[in-house]
């Protein structure tokens, strides 16, 4: 028996390299790396972050979460129609063709796969060159596939509370008086691969009440589906990583509500097709109302009287290694008082072997910080300011 199940588990594996998500999600994230740059780069003539960081953010974590699904959808005997990957997979390419990466979140691809089963089953319908897979299911609503939704819609939540606020892109925009002010914003892509039992004719059961949630066949098969997560917010009105971490929170306690709902509907099959609704509608209501609250918030990355706000921090530089943080307020640099960009500039050649300044911390508190230079070090410590001088997109805050 064991070896049996290592040898699927290792086909299961071989399997995500056959999957087009899988290089999909590489383009995908290689793309949204490159666009992000060329708009730093034309907001500040400088890039933050290099065009592969949204690539070494699409594994990591994803795995590690991945993998703990893995073991729960498997324990509890969750089995799916090999339909509904194929359903997935069609409506995640479909999703990103829309722009708004936040709908190849699982919520979306998986709940249009569930609901287009339904209707599919009904009518008999099927795919080319799936075909075969659409004419053998025998049920016309599979509320395992609402329990897989679930356990993906924590998962995302876990995804942005834990580095959705990771390298954020900090970007220049226009208020509706015309004024120039800042904001954050991220998109980003997680490949989250999971093992999902599909029927088969490799595995058998090892206990009379495994598996929990089937499909009706006896025998079953190992697959490693990756998944997309998808993740778009733009923040204005508070700091990106309190904001972005009270936002995934907020996912992890409506993605657990779905999870209990969705056990139940186990047992009582309708009950799936309203909480497969309710968690779309329910996950939309939730952007909806952030981007209101954000909006009406004032803008936290504005000008301000008593000092330079600090919008971004470029990785590696003499900023960042003095611990400066988005959010900030450098109020004095070598001694000089600073109001603008020019200022500030001044203020640094004054000693162009050191730097000391004074800045205002998001707690409201001083703080002093310096560091010597050193030649080939960034002209302005690498901080990205708010200013009116600087090109940026002409963009609109609704």
């Amino acid at each position: 028996m064991a070896q049996i199940w290592l040898v699927e588990l290792l086909k299961g594996i071989g399997k995500l390299f056959l999957h087009p998500i899988f290089y999909y999600l590489l383009f995908l994230s290689a793309i949204l790396g490159v666009m992000r740059v060329k708009r730093e780069r034309k907001n500040f003539h400088v890039r933050a972050h290099d065009a592969y960081f949204e690539l070494r953010q699409l594994f990591p974590l994803g795995i590690m979460v991945g993998l703990s699904l893995s073991i729960v959808s498997i324990l509890a005997g969750i089995v799916v129609p090999f339909a509904a990957i194929v359903l997935t997979a069609a409506f995640t390419l479909l999703w990103s063709f829309t722009a708004n990466i936040r709908l190849m979140s699982p919520v979306y691809t998986v709940g249009a796969a569930f609901f287009a089963l339904i209707i599919m089953t009904e009518n008999k319908w099927s795919i080319p060159v799936f075909s075969q897979t659409f004419h053998s299911l025998d049920q016309k609503v599979y509320p395992s596939v609402v329990v897989v939704l679930a356990l993906l819609f924590i998962a995302e939540g876990v995804m942005i509370a834990k580095n959705g606020s990771k390298g954020t892109s900090p970007k220049l925009v226009k208020s509706k008086r015309g004024q120039s002010v800042g904001a954050h914003e991220v998109k980003r892509l997680w490949f989250l691969p999971l093992f999902l039992l599909v029927p088969g004719d490799a595995l058998s059961l090892p206990f009379d009440w495994w598996p929990v949630f089937h499909v009706g066949a006896e025998k079953y098969s190992l697959i490693l589906v990756p998944f997309a997560i998808g993740f778009q917010q733009q923040i204005q009105g508070m700091l990106p990583k309190a904001a972005i971490q009270l936002y995934g929170r907020r996912v992890i306690v409506l993605g657990s509500i779905i999870a209990i709902l969705s056990i139940v509907g186990w047992w009582y099959p309708l009950l799936s097709i309203i909480v497969a609704a309710f968690a779309v509608i329910s996950r939309e209501s939730l952007a909806l109302i952030q981007k209101l609250k954000d909006d009406s918030l004032p803008f936290y990355f504005s000008k301000k009287n008593n000092g330079l706000m600090i919008l971004g921090i470029i990785p590696d530089s003499p900023a960042s290694k003095m611990e400066l943080k988005v959010g900030e307020l450098v109020t004095k640099v070598n001694s000089v008082a600073t109001y603008n960009e020019k200022t500030f500039y001044e203020a640094l050649q004054k000693n162009r072997a050191h730097c000391k300044l004074e800045v205002l911390d998001t707690n409201g508190e001083i703080r002093f910080v310096q560091r010597a230079l050193y030649e080939g070090d960034h002209h302005e410590l690498g901080i990205l300011f708010v200013q009116d001088e600087r090109k940026f997109d002409d963009e609109k805050i609704s």
